[in-house]
Parts: structure tokens; C-alpha cells; sequence
């Protein structure tokens, strides 16, 4: 109940027990189907998952919560998924916990790991290659030359 509602109530302006307005009992059954653990709102979505999961052309992104959430970040890297590791949600100390287990398996794993921004690293396999994007990287006769 809001602050507003419960003013209202003190006052005597509504009743206590109207907060169940709201509920309806046929929204409540969310087991319909056997992907009922996937909410997507565009269809196109979907298929595009699928696709990308079968061409091997995925990226993982993972927020972890704490440190027992590493091991689903050393799961992804295994199946050969690059993975995106955000860490800002986390205290300092698990955070270095996460990092020290990654850097440990992308070693093992013969893998890379990068600092992407501040608390955000990119895991990726042996088998992927990064491009670095810098401006001095660029052909001299591309869209930006001034000269």
C-alpha cells in the first residue's frame, strides 16, 4: 500500500482492504506452456535466438549478484559463448572474487579476458579475436579524413 493510499485510509477516505482491485485470478496461472520461463513480447525475438544459437553466434551478458553466480559465468564460457560480465551490482570484495575466477578460467580455457569499462569485463574463447575500434586503426582515406 502507498504512502498516499495509507493517508487515505487514515483519514478515512478509503477503505483498508481495497488493495485487492488489483488482483485477478487470470493472470495468476503463468505455467501455459513449456516456455513459459521465456517472456519475449516480439515473436521475431525468438527466431532470432534460436538462429544465433544454432550458427554459434552468441554473446552472453551476465550481472551477478554475488560469487556463487560464477558458476553459471564459467558454464557459458565452456560451451564456447563469449561472455560479458557486469559487475557494478556487486560489493568490491566479491567483485575481485569474480574477476580472480575468470582471469583463472580464461587461463585454463586458453581464452582472454578484457576490461570492457569500470566493473565490466569480456570473456572470450580461444577461438574469437576482439577488434579494436581506434580511431588510428581507420584506412587514412576513410569517411573522417579532414585533410
Amino acid at each position: 500500500m502507498g504512502s498516499v493510499r495509507k493517508a487515505s485510509a487514515w483519514l478515512g477516505l478509503v477503505d483498508e482492504g481495497d488493495d485487492e482491485r488489483y488482483y485477478d485470478e487470470e493472470y495468476t496461472d503463468y505455467t501455459e506452456g513449456p516456455e513459459s520461463s521465456e517472456w519475449v513480447t516480439d515473436p521475431r525475438v525468438r527466431v532470432a535466438a534460436v538462429s544465433a544459437e544454432e550458427q554459434g553466434q552468441r554473446i552472453a551478458t551476465v550481472t551477478p549478484d554475488g560469487f556463487r553466480d560464477a558458476r553459471g559465468i564459467g558454464e557459458l564460457f565452456r560451451e564456447g559463448v563469449p561472455v560479458i560480465v557486469n559487475l557494478t551490482a556487486m560489493e568490491s570484495a566479491d567483485a575481485k572474487r569474480v574477476v580472480d575466477f575468470a582471469a583463472g578460467l580464461t587461463f585454463g580455457l586458453r581464452g582472454s579476458i578484457e576490461r570492457v569499462a569500470t566493473r565490466v569485463f569480456l570473456l572470450t574463447p580461444a577461438d574469437y579475436r576482439v577488434v579494436d575500434g581506434a580511431a588510428g586503426s581507420r584506412s587514412a582515406d576513410g569517411f573522417f579524413n579532414q585533410s
